[in-house]
């Protein structure tokens, strides 16, 4: 069995590591990325605060063992295995710590090499070239007919490459070729999505796949509520959805801020038998993070009450960091001032004391609105060292007050000690 599969041989031999550029409603993401900045200066109170980090999380080596699964499958041309794997994760509900999808991440390996190939081909404006790698995937999904899982993979193909001809750039500045081109490859990836039922395959994947489609529907706004109420209905325990939905709902996107209310109310009470209230936390989270006039519509008692219940429902560190990443961020220096962003920013102190046990500094870095990309895991040491910053600064502003009266912070598993430094 040969490494690599022939029909993508010449086009892996070319391959550079370019990575997709997003689309129209991933630019509202990117200029919001932080109130934070980049700042690699340590503050100076550092020294007296005390918190393990942990740099390789069960998250990363888990997310990344699945991803390595679905790219050593594919490039083995294994897809019967690969198609069970996802098939089978999905059924299961199975997530990595931080709750995404395996079948996603399997999915995200299968397509890699193919999807990365055309991106190379696509900033090149060689069309013929950008075919070839998603020829390829085509003929495998004609081989295997009947597998939503090889589907699913190739559906979510074809929505990256879409993105890789729409680029960042003004929709109207786009040349001919890449608006046709966009459409076209989610024309494909929706007429792959139509041969399969995700409520009759028991098959939430294929209803997030669904959901990414909405870019290049006619009227997005008529199907975002309901396409993702089928979603989290098949799939209430995976919060990334949830996070989805809300970002979707954005009135630069979807919908409004009143139907952002409206929907984050009926997905709370609609998955309050696993999350409580939290499933009203879980949709404004990331909106809020975009939008800053979001803060006008949401209830800040009901999402401090949701984030309560999130962490008594799933006190892991992940989500941990998680909120008070978020909290970080809705108090930055350069974070506008606003009475229910103060509010909610209070919770940083019982996120912090009751749950925080140590830094997992990606998590800091992670960027709102993006949860599920066709890459692996950055583990280099600079996207470290930036999450290191950013959460101590965060932390040792957040203790000012008692490390300027000669206290030292310790975080350990027992909690947090506040003592003094001699």
């Amino acid at each position: 069995m040969t490494t690599f599969p022939s029909k993508f041989a010449p086009l892996l031999d070319s391959l550079r590591s370019v990575a997709p550029r997003r689309g129209p409603q991933f630019d509202l993401i990117t200029r919001n990325r932080s109130a934070l900045g980049q700042d690699d200066r340590l503050p100076p109170l550092v020294p007296r605060l005390v918190i393990p980090m942990q740099d390789r999380t069960d998250e990363v080596e888990e997310y990344n063992s699945h991803f390595d699964k679905g790219q050593f499958l594919s490039r083995q041309e294994n897809w019967t295995e690969l198609g069970r794997l996802i098939r089978e994760s999905d059924k299961a509900r199975s997530a990595t710590p931080g709750g995404v999808p395996v079948s996603r991440v399997l999915a995200a390996g299968a397509r890699h090499d193919a999807v990365q190939a055309a991106v190379d081909e696509v900033e090149a404006q060689n069309e013929r070239g950008a075919r070839a790698s998603i020829d390829a995937l085509t003929e495998v999904n004609e081989e295997y007919p009947d597998d939503h899982g090889v589907a699913m993979a190739v559906s979510l193909a074809h929505v990256d490459i879409a993105w890789a001809w729409r680029g960042e750039g003004h929709w109207h500045q786009l040349p001919t070729v890449n608006k046709g081109a966009f459409y076209a490859h989610f024309r494909a990836a929706a007429r792959i999505l139509d041969d399969f039922d995700a409520f009759e395959l028991d098959a939430p994947s294929l209803a997030s796949v669904r959901c990414t489609l909405l870019p290049a529907e006619r009227r997005p706004d008529l199907r975002v509520a309901d396409d993702f109420e089928d979603l989290i209905d098949l799939d209430p325990e995976c919060p990334l959805h949830m996070r989805d939905l809300g970002v979707n709902l954005l009135p630069d996107w979807y919908g409004s801020y009143e139907r952002l209310e409206i929907e984050a109310n009926r997905t709370a009470s609609r998955t309050a038998d696993i999350w409580g209230t939290g499933g009203y936390a879980l949709t404004y989270l990331d909106a809020l993070l975009i939008d800053d006039a979001a803060f006008d519509a949401v209830e800040p008692e009901f999402f401090v009450s949701g984030m309560r219940d999130i962490l008594e429902r799933r006190p892991t560190q992940h989500i941990a960091n998680l909120l008070a990443a978020f909290c970080g961020r809705i108090t930055a220096p350069r974070a506008p001032k606003h009475d229910v962003r103060s509010y909610i920013a209070q919770s940083m102190r019982w996120i912090l004391t009751g749950y925080l046990r140590e830094v997992h500094p990606l998590v800091w870095m992670e960027t709102p609105g993006l949860q599920m990309q066709p890459d692996p895991l950055p583990e280099d040491r600079e996207a470290q060292k930036r999450g290191r910053v950013r959460a101590l600064s965060v932390l040792t502003e957040h203790f000012a007050l008692e490390i300027r009266q000669g206290n030292r912070i310790v975080f350990d598993d027992s909690g947090v000690r506040i003592s003094p430094a001699h």
